[in-house]
């Protein structure tokens, strides 16, 4: 974990760890994993268990492991396996030599597969999936035993073997447990723990042709690495006795022990790599690294922190039942974060022209601006200022509502580090009549910062001297989903002819391709922070920036909606 990497503060699983402290369960050890299956990018839930699991690691003097749980090799790919590593690192944690695969394993796992035929406790099934799930029973009658539940050890060890030597098509047989059929929990209603399945996987290739399931893996995994506290999120409370029960079965000594928390569920977004890989997959947004997407990869590109999302996964805190969490407060941190931090530029996304037409043709002065008022450390610039300026379109109104503060004609307002200006006239386009230009004039004498600057004015621009002016494609971000709750609720209401793809928002990206900004940022660095003066958070573009265009993605605007929530509930 790195230096800067924020301890996790006490939780229920603080406190079982503390309990195991005091009653010596493990010797003093803390041993946790990260175990992501490599069949698609991670998202900002994902970060939370990695926060999780890594964190409570280092403030227990313990080490994390991260272990791929590699045993669908039909949806796995080598790109999601270097995915997963970058954005682990990004965050601020390292597994240092402790990187495992289960198939590392896959030779121990089939070993103790055969273990459990020789003791009665497995056999292979003929039953196809289908006919399995209608044995299995429902939640309020009891299962029925498969017709070959009872064949010889023999006979399992044979077909079993078989089965590996690939005599069998896919899906023809599978290797079950042998446990409860009338068991409560579905789960230990003598589950699957092989399958079939010919697919090149991306370490053993062909070696394999058949697979563990995860919840066979998974347990066996954990005891081999020497796992403690085999943390994982509340879909898997119904999974622990499987898990105990295989531990217990092969008779491991001392077991992990499986704890289970609730997930992340954030509004106006999906949480579920399924659903994310349709987006990708039927183009609904450019990749797992679109800014939409919640992906830790898409929120970097984005602009995010991961000192953000870090404060992020600490606010949210670790609780024992499912919640919802506003996106707002994820915006918060990274206001939070980069308030401090990002240097104040000016751009300007829908270009106006500002002729000053008592300013002296051809010439240039400079003018001073603070890099960061909240940081004055990182000192000052200075900006060109000349006769022609740009400011935004919706700076100036021609007839002007009740309490409009900005420029209009005969109103007078002061342009960010320089002079009162005020408005004399307009130019139009004569077949449209569309404004081209404003006409004003400036007072010598109100220039920011000097002696004789006493005047005051109620409305202040940023703008960009004209001739200084660097192009740039401004991408403004909104909420991937129009609705604000959760999409693993509304999916669950789902009709044949609806999905969540129809709660899409699709205005969630606008492409400026005419904005400007100040010549500071002329060559600026892809993945640079900046806060746009009055419009937001912005940050280079890490695909499509090039020395020829310059990209700026919108990380979030400067109204922060989690503080009016705050208020809001305060108030309530």
């Amino acid at each position: 974990m790195s230096e800067s990497s924020p301890a996790v503060s006490t939780n229920f699983i603080q406190n079982i760890i503390n309990e195991d402290f005091k009653n010596n369960k493990y010797g003093g050890r803390v041993h946790t994993r990260f175990p992501p299956e490599p069949n698609g990018y991670l998202h900002i839930g994902h970060a939370k268990s990695i926060c999780l699991n890594f964190g409570l690691a280092a403030q227990n003097k313990g080490i994390c492991n991260l272990r791929f749980d590699d045993t669908n090799p039909s949806k796995e790919e080598v790109e999601y396996v270097e995915s997963i590593k970058a954005d682990v690192r990004w965050l601020g944690f390292d597994w240092d030599d402790r990187l495992f695969y289960a198939s590392d394993y896959f030779e121990q796992l089939y070993a103790f597969a055969v273990q459990l035929i020789r003791i009665g406790k497995a056999y292979v099934c003929d039953l196809s999936a289908q006919e399995i799930r209608e044995y299995r029973g429902t939640l309020t009658e009891p299962g029925r035993e498969s017709p070959y539940s009872n064949r010889s050890v023999e006979e399992n060890l044979d077909l079993f073997a078989r089965m590996r030597a690939g005599e069998f098509a896919d899906g023809s047989r599978v290797l079950r447990a042998k446990i409860d059929m009338a068991s409560p929990n579905l789960n230990l209603r003598d589950p699957v723990l092989y399958r079939i399945l010919r697919a090149t996987h991306h370490r053993t290739e062909d070696k394999w042709c058949i697979y563990p399931m995860y919840d066979y893996a998974h347990p066996i995994s954990d005891a081999l690495e020497g796992i403690t506290h085999s943390i994982c999120t509340l879909e898997f409370e119904d999974h622990r006795p499987l898990y105990d029960w295989i531990l217990e079965t092969l008779n491991f000594d001392p077991r992990p022990q499986q704890i289970e928390f609730a997930r992340l569920e954030l509004t106006h977004t999906v949480m579920s790599k399924r659903k994310l890989r349709e987006l990708v997959e039927q183009k609904h947004v450019s990749g797992w690294d679109d800014p939409r997407m919640p992906t830790i990869s898409g929120l970097r590109r984005r602009g995010y922190t991961p000192e953000a999302i870090r404060d992020f996964c600490e606010r949210i805190g670790v609780a024992k039942s499912n919640s919802v969490v506003d996106i707002a407060l994820l915006e918060h941190c990274i206001r939070e974060d980069l308030n401090f931090r990002a240097p104040r530029v000016m751009a300007v996304l829908r270009p106006l022209k500002v002729v000053l037409v008592n300013y002296p043709e051809g010439q240039v002065e400079e003018v001073e601006a603070e890099n960061n008022p909240e940081n004055p450390a990182m000192g000052i610039r200075r900006l060109p200022f000349s006769r022609e300026l740009y400011i935004e379109q919706d700076d100036f109104c021609e007839i002007p509502p009740k309490k409009f503060f900005r420029l209009s004609p005969g109103k007078e307002v002061r342009l960010k580090h320089a002079y009162i200006i005020k408005c004399v006239g307009v130019v139009k386009d004569e077949q449209t009549g569309e404004i081209k230009e404003v006409h004003c004039t400036y007072d010598p004498e109100t220039r920011s910062g000097g002696a004789a600057s006493k005047r005051k004015v109620k409305g202040t621009l940023h703008w960009i001297s004209a001739a200084h002016a660097i192009p740039a494609e401004i991408r403004l971000y909104d909420h991937l989903f129009n609705s604000e709750s959760t999409m693993e609720e509304e999916v669950e209401a789902e009709t044949e002819d609806t999905s969540f793809k129809a709660l899409l928002n699709l205005q969630s990206l606008e492409k400026l391709t005419s904005g400007i900004v100040e010549g500071s940022l002329a060559g600026a660095i892809p993945g640079k922070r900046y806060q746009f003066l009055r419009q937001g958070y912005f940050c280079v573009d890490t695909v499509d920036t090039t020395a020829q265009r310059l990209v700026f993605n919108r990380i979030v605007p400067l109204r922060d909606t989690w503080a009016k929530i705050q208020q809001k509930q305060a108030r309530a």
